[in-house]
This record gives structure tokens, C-alpha cells and sequence, in this order.
């Protein structure tokens, strides 16, 4: 039976300094006086609904990310433990910096809008995301900054431009997680920062990176189809020119109609 838990305990003692003023932006009930350590684990077997958990260092459950990672409206839902809505998390899709909104429950209207993520640019080596609260709609300059690599499940959390830390995230390793097919990583929140907020940044992060291996593979299967059909283009073209009747006869249908005798082979 899973631990369930609406506060995480308190952690050990730190070096991190709390801020003067709490960064609440889902709520100030998610921000904490001292630091809080958390672990996000990923199935990373399956794509169904349900695979994405939070829990404290205990392992008791914190949040829950539902919603179908591959679905048309890439929409997700990020709950607590008890399965109430905490926000929804909607990709706008056909957008150049990929922009993803962020809404209190499970709304979708703008006003209930809570902040907006985007990419600080179209193309990157490191992932570089943008937050902007709705207080900020002409997004000059961001109010919070995302800078890692998802690869090395490795990233910083910033307030604004500065170099104010708010959150950290690094990936554990062990033996279970190779085993199960999970994939798990430690975040640090730094005290009095919204660890609601920095959970749902993780769980952007983690779409942003599915949104890039779908990319690849069809850009990595339409490049192989390509190949394919250029060698069989040639092949087709050969026979056309110089093969016997029923060679030509015997043609794929797909080359007889889509290819043309081409004079330059041979």
C-alpha cells in the first residue's frame, strides 16, 4: 500500500539560505521553512497514464502526474496524494518555442492561468526553458529560468535572470531502477520555495523530452523510408529499362505507378 502524506517532513539541516520572500506561485501552503528533498520516479516501460509519482524521502506519495503522454491534446494533470487536482498542464501545440500553460485544478481558461514555460530559443544544446507569471505578458524578462540536460536528468532552477537558486535536480542511480524499468532522480527545493511548482516544471521538463524522442524517431523513420524508396526507385528503373517482359510484369504496383523510366542508368 502506497504512503500517503500532505506535508513532507522536515529535512536534515542545510547550507541553503531561505529566502526573505516565500516564492509561492501554486500556493503558500506547498512552501516549506526548510529545505525539501524529493524523488521523482518515472516508469520508463510504459506511456499510460499514472507513470509519473513524487514522493518525499521517506517514500511517502506527494504528487501524481495523469494524462497520456502521447495523446493529441498533450494535456496532463497533476494531482496530490489523495488524487485532488493541484494544476493541469496543457502543451500549446504548433507553437515555435514550444509553450506549455499552466492552469489551477484541471481548468484550461486564462483565467485561472498560473504561468506559462517556453524555450528561450528554437534551437539548444542544453535545455534552457523560460517561465513567465501572468503578471508578465509582454515576457521581456523571464521571472523564473530552467537550465540542464534532461539527458543527464541533471538542471537548476533560477529565479528570473539571476543567479538565485530556487531548485536542483540530479538522477539517482541504483540497481532497482535499471531492474523495474524506472527511472528515478532527486530534486532538492531550497526553503520557502513552492516545491508544487518546481514539480510541476519537472513534470514540463519531462514532456518537452518526450515531445523531442517522438521528433527524432519520425525524423530517423522518414529519413530510412526515403532511403528505401531511392533504392528501390533505382532497381525499379533498371528492370523498366532492361528487363525481360515478365520481370517488368512482376514490378512492386507501388513502383509501377509512382516511378518513371529514368535514360541516365545504365
Amino acid at each position: 500500500m502506497e504512503n500517503v502524506q500532505a506535508y513532507p517532513p522536515a529535512a536534515a539541516p542545510s547550507a541553503y539560505p531561505p529566502l526573505a520572500t516565500p516564492v509561492s506561485v501554486i500556493g503558500p501552503q506547498y512552501c516549506y521553512p526548510q529545505p525539501v528533498d524529493l524523488a521523482v520516479v518515472r516508469k520508463v516501460l510504459t506511456i499510460t497514464e499514472g507513470n509519473f509519482a513524487v514522493t518525499d524521502i521517506n517514500g511517502n506519495i506527494m504528487f501524481k502526474i495523469k494524462g497520456k503522454f502521447f495523446s493529441i491534446h498533450d494535456r496532463r494533470l497533476l494531482t496530490d496524494a489523495a488524487g485532488n487536482p493541484v494544476c493541469s498542464l496543457r502543451h500549446k501545440i504548433m507553437t515555435v518555442h514550444d509553450r506549455w500553460q499552466v492552469f489551477r485544478g484541471e481548468s484550461t481558461e486564462e483565467k485561472d492561468l498560473i504561468f506559462t514555460v517556453k524555450r528561450s530559443s528554437m534551437i539548444q544544446l542544453k535545455t534552457k526553458l523560460h517561465v513567465f507569471l501572468p503578471t508578465n505578458p509582454k515576457e521581456d524578462v523571464c521571472d523564473f529560468r530552467v537550465e540542464g540536460s534532461w539527458l543527464e536528468r541533471s538542471c537548476i532552477i533560477y529565479s528570473g535572470e539571476s543567479n538565485t537558486i530556487l531548485a536542483q535536480m540530479h538522477k539517482k542511480h541504483s540497481v532497482e531502477s535499471v531492474l523495474l524499468g524506472k527511472d528515478k532522480f532527486m530534486v532538492t527545493v531550497y526553503p520557502n520555495v513552492d516545491y508544487a511548482f518546481v514539480v510541476a516544471l519537472i513534470a514540463i521538463l519531462d514532456g518537452i523530452n518526450q515531445d523531442d524522442d517522438v521528433d527524432d524517431d519520425a525524423k530517423t523513420s522518414h529519413h530510412s523510408m526515403l532511403i528505401r524508396l531511392d533504392e528501390e526507385s533505382e532497381a525499379a528503373n533498371i528492370l523498366l529499362r532492361f528487363g525481360t517482359k515478365r520481370e517488368r510484369k512482376i514490378l512492386p504496383s507501388i513502383n509501377r505507378t509512382k516511378l518513371q523510366f529514368n535514360p541516365t542508368i545504365g
